[in-house]
C-alpha cells in the first residue's frame, strides 16, 4: 500500500503587455482578499493531507504487521498493528463480520461455499469484514491458523477500495497475480460498493475467487472476472 500525496498546482506566470514594457503578474500586487483566499485553500489542503497521512499510517501499520506475521516474522517486529483477540468469536468460523455488512443468511451461505471449496481444493478462504480500527487485527492469524494455502480476504471500506487480500505462497504460485488486482478493481472500487452495497462486493469477490481456485489451470477461470 502507498499513501496519497496532495499536490498543489500553480498556474505559470501571466504577462501583461503594453507598448512601453511587459510586466510579469508577480510584480502586480493582488488585493489582500485574494491572498487570504489562496492562503485558506493551501491551509485546508495541508490539513487534509496531514489527516489522511496520519490515518493511513495507522491503518497501514496494522495491515503491514498482519502481512509480516503471515510471512512468519515474529510479532515483536510487527508490534504496531492492532491485535484484539477479544473481538474474535468464541467458536471457530471462516467468516468474521464485525462490521455488520452481511445478513445471517449471507454469512451462512458464504461459510458453506468456503467449506465446499476447501474440501474440493484444499485452499482455505477466510473472510474478515471490518471498519478499521474496529477489528481483531493480528489475532486472526492464530485463530484461523493461517498458512501458505490460506487466502485472507479483508473487506474494509475505510480508505476507498473495500477489498484487500493476503495470499499464501502456495496459492500465489497457482493463481496469476493480476487476478487479485482485477477482483479488487471490479468489486472493491468505491462506486461499486456504494451503489450495490458492501455485501454485494463481498459476494462478487467470493464468486470470482471460488471459480478461479476450482480450476486455476484453466486460463478462462482466472482471467475472467464476472
Amino acid at each position: 500500500m502507498s499513501s496519497s500525496t496532495l499536490l498543489l498546482q500553480f498556474l505559470p506566470p501571466v504577462c501583461y503587455r503594453s507598448r512601453a514594457k511587459t510586466l510579469k503578474a508577480s510584480s502586480i500586487h493582488p488585493p489582500p482578499s485574494l491572498w487570504q483566499a489562496r492562503s485558506d485553500r493551501i491551509g485546508f489542503r495541508k490539513w487534509i493531507g496531514e489527516s489522511v497521512s496520519k490515518s493511513a499510517k495507522l491503518a497501514f501499520s496494522s495491515a503491514f504487521a498482519l502481512s509480516l506475521l503471515m510471512s512468519g516474522i515474529d510479532y515483536a517486529d510487527a508490534k504496531d498493528g492492532v491485535n484484539k483477540p477479544d473481538w474474535l468469536p468464541k467458536e471457530f468460523t471462516t467468516v468474521i463480520d464485525v462490521a455488520g455488512f452481511l445478513s445471517s443468511g449471507q454469512e451462512n451461505r458464504l461459510i458453506q461455499e468456503i467449506a465446499s471449496l476447501e474440501k474440493d481444493t484444499g485452499y482455505k478462504l477466510r473472510i474478515l469484514a471490518q471498519n478499521f480500527p474496529e477489528t481483531p487485527g493480528l489475532a486472526i492469524k492464530d485463530f484461523w491458523k493461517v498458512d501458505d494455502k490460506t487466502i485472507v480476504f479483508v473487506a474494509d471500506p475505510t480508505f476507498g477500495n473495500i477489498i484487500h487480500f493476503n495470499v499464501g505462497q502456495s496459492v500465489d504460485l497457482e493463481v496469476p497475480r493480476n487476478f487479485w488486482s482485477r477482483v479488487e478493481g471490479k468489486y472493491g472500487n468505491m462506486f461499486y460498493w456504494r451503489d450495490n452495497g458492501e455485501d454485494a462486493s463481498v459476494d462478487g469477490a467470493v464468486m470470482a475467487i471460488t471459480k478461479c481456485l476450482r480450476n486455476p489451470e484453466d486460463p478462462n477461470s482466472c482471467s475472467e472476472v464476472f
